[in-house]
């Protein structure tokens, strides 16, 4: 069984941006989320996966993933993958011994920007670089699942 260990937090400032090792864009879709799982497929440059991770809100979840054909994965996300779909960029920032990896969202989700930091073990010590702002682990709202179903154009403004 595959394990993510994973913080999601939001930003506090852009100075992130100057250490940014490298990024690559992302198109995703969700075939299904329910209360115990979710089913994506993701198309990055030339390559494509399918998904499934466990619905369990916090630290840790189970996950999956499957590399499938291209073309495939573009005809899952056109025909069969519910709207909107979720695209966004991932910049890879090191910090310390961790690389954080910075999801800036467009389209549907423009203007938010998640950091995400996936560690080995429950009790991983980690910095936080002082671009970090809130954790939002906890807060539904920040996963992908479910800015498909509640874009973050649609949020009201008054988040945290």
């Amino acid at each position: 069984m595959a394990i993510e260990i994973e913080h999601k937090f939001l930003l506090s400032n852009d100075n992130w941006r100057n250490y940014i090792t490298s990024s690559v864009k992302y198109r995703q879709g969700y075939l299904s989320s329910q209360a115990t799982s979710s089913i994506r497929v993701r198309i990055s440059d030339n390559n494509a996966w399918i998904n499934i991770k466990s619905a369990t809100i916090g630290t840790c979840r189970n996950e999956y993933e499957y590399e499938i054909p291209l073309d495939d994965a573009n005809e899952i996300i056109e025909n069969l993958c519910k709207k909107p779909v979720i695209n966004k960029t991932r910049h890879f920032v090191t910090h310390g011994n961790h690389t954080w990896e910075i999801d800036e969202f467009h389209n549907e989700n423009q203007g938010l920007i998640v950091a995400e930091i996936e560690l080995t073990t429950l009790d991983e010590e980690f910095t936080k670089p002082d671009w970090i702002g809130n954790e939002v682990t906890n807060d539904l709202r920040y996963y992908n699942n479910n800015l498909a179903n509640n874009p973050y154009s649609e949020w009201t403004k008054d988040i945290s």
